[in-house]
């Protein structure tokens, strides 16, 4: 006993002369390599491929690890400059991962390469009960999708970008929940809507696409019943971005997200359960030119499929042809909150949706800086539900005191019976004590409203 104390004190004694206080001895010992391979795998599932290789170097208790991990994640640009080059990597990364099954896949491409090394990747990728698959091909060719990804039935999330073209097969995704399309060819006409149709995705609840001109494409149809999530972004590289439309049925949708150049876009269906929508739109002028008529119309048909939304944030443009249109007899009854962004010539979209929209609870208004000096408000008809009685908060980002400001927020205190707080945005050019000063002599409805100034304007990315 007495021998195996003296020893404990001789090695507790030898810790203690290798570091010299208590902190220092706790912080030598290496707690992580000591945890289990399924929690250590874990950790390196947040780091690229390349750099959970790299921590092979720790010990030899982590070099086989990275092959454990349920995920590859590469990225040429960041194996570039090796002796060895990307495309031999990916190949060595692919053999020596072990792992039965593989959750992600994500490649970013942009080394010359031949379609039979892409059709390889994939395939491997498949072979081992794919979930998520992230592509994203910038090599100065086209690559189709294999056919081998219309076909996995283990595939949750699908999202190509850039240099892929999509030509499926008949095919079916029961697993497949989450779908992005970014600038991406579509052989015909029929690949975009044969995609995305319940027959393929039956299961589909997320889907996000960005369209441009470099393939054209005029019809789209979206028929997704169980899709709750839809986000749409359009952009023109062109001066003569075409006409195309585009069909939606999607029952139960959610969230509807669009940003861009508004061609025809319809609901087939009534957007029953709609909580959130987020509207951004743009139009080329010479595409204007052509269809004046038709884009005012459309603003506006967009804005009324939109009507159960219970969160808005809205640019509906800054064209003067927006004033061909009405929301009218559109009830926004659920409407709580509106994100609204002003230019000169579309404050009467403003006011058609504060007549319609009598459960308004926050109006935040934030304008175009463009027009700053054009803008123009007039004054909504009086009648019931001309400004909601429940509207308790108001900001306005970018007052400058000009005089159609002044009278859209001399409206809304004298409109707003239960008004609690008003928030107005100036740029540091004005003084906010003076600028309070002024706007404090205004009559209230609101016996509790505060009325504050202050610097700084809100980013715009905020409304959109």
């Amino acid at each position: 006993m007495a021998d195996s104390a003296a020893n404990q004190s001789v090695s507790k004694c030898k810790r203690m002369k290798l570091s010299p206080d208590k902190d220092t001895a706790v912080g030598s010992i290496d707690r992580i390599s000591n945890l289990p391979d399924s929690l250590l795998c874990h950790i390196l599932c947040f780091l690229p491929t390349n750099e959970a290789i790299v921590t092979g170097i720790l010990s030899s208790r982590w070099k086989p690890l990275w092959t454990l991990v349920p995920k590859i994640d590469l990225h040429d640009t960041s194996i570039r400059g090796h002796s060895v080059s990307p495309l031999r990597i990916l190949y060595s990364v692919l053999a020596q991962h072990t792992t039965p099954i593989l959750s992600n896949f994500t490649l970013s491409w942009h080394s010359p390469c031949d379609s039979s090394h892409f059709d390889k990747w994939i395939d491997t990728a498949i072979s081992r009960n794919l979930q998520q698959l992230d592509l994203h091909i910038e090599s100065k060719q086209l690559f189709e999708l294999p056919h081998a990804v219309f076909h996995c039935k283990t595939l949750v999330s699908l999202e190509c970008r850039s240099e892929i073209e999509l030509d499926p097969p008949s095919f079916q995704l029961p697993s497949l929940k989450i779908m992005g399309l970014y600038e991406i060819c579509y052989t015909s006409h029929y690949s975009f809507s044969s995609l995305c149709s319940a027959s393929a995705c039956p299961s589909l609840e997320d889907l996000k696409v960005l369209r441009d001109d470099n393939y054209i494409v005029t019809n789209f149809k979206i028929n997704v019943p169980t899709l709750k999530r839809l986000h749409i972004e359009v952009v023109s590289c062109f001066n003569e971005l075409p006409d195309f439309k585009l069909e939606i049925y999607a029952p139960v949708l959610e969230y509807f997200h669009f940003f861009g150049d508004l061609r025809s876009i319809i609901f087939l269906a009534k957007l029953a359960n709609l909580v959130e929508a987020r509207i951004n739109v743009s139009a080329d002028n010479d595409w204007i030119r052509v269809f004046r008529l038709y884009y005012g119309d459309r603003v506006f048909k967009l804005l009324k499929a939109l009507s159960n939304a219970k969160f808005l944030s809205i640019f509906p443009g800054d064209k003067e042809c927006i004033g061909f249109g009405s929301i009218y007899p559109s009830m926004f009854q659920n409407l709580v909150r509106l994100n609204f962004k002003v230019t000169r010539t579309n404050w009467h979209v403003l006011q058609s949706l504060l007549v319609v929209a009598p459960n308004l609870e926050v109006l935040v208004i934030d304008k175009d800086y463009y027009y700053k000096n054009q803008l123009c408000w007039m004054e909504p008809p009086d009648g019931p539900g001309c400004l909601s009685s429940h509207l308790t908060t108001f900001n306005f980002n970018g007052f400058e005191e000009l005089e159609h400001e002044v009278e859209f927020i001399k409206y809304i205190l004298m409109e707003a019976r239960v008004l609690k707080r008003v928030t107005i945005k100036v740029s540091d050019l004005h003084s906010k004590e003076s600028d309070l000063k002024k706007l404090s002599i205004f009559p209230r409805q609101s016996s509790t409203c505060l009325l504050t100034v202050e610097l700084g304007i809100i980013e715009e990315s905020s409304l959109v």
